[in-house]
């Protein structure tokens, strides 16, 4: 089930919030009414950007093997001749 709270329960009320993450689920927090933000246990928040972090590695070592080096503007010219079909992807 969606757990709602207003932002407030993290102060007056945490071992609740914390009961309810460590089942996995995220609480969402309201603001005057309004999305504030999302609290998510350690192990939820691992699970969903460990595929990131790991490609995000194995490209850093992709980088360091490459003697190749690029400016940002001819990264950013060669994305948009793309963009415009200039050249093959």
């Amino acid at each position: 089930m969606i757990q709602i709270r207003p932002v407030s329960d993290l102060r007056n009320n945490f071992p609740a919030i914390e009961k309810a993450v460590s089942g996995g689920e995220p609480v969402y927090l309201t603001k005057n009414g309004y999305g504030a933000m999302v609290v998510l246990s350690l192990e939820t928040y691992a699970q969903l950007t460990d595929a990131q972090e790991m490609a995000l590695d194995l490209a850093d070592r992709a980088a360091a093997e490459d003697p190749r080096r690029f400016t940002h503007q001819q990264v950013f010219d060669n994305l948009q001749e793309r963009l415009n079909g200039k050249t093959e992807i």
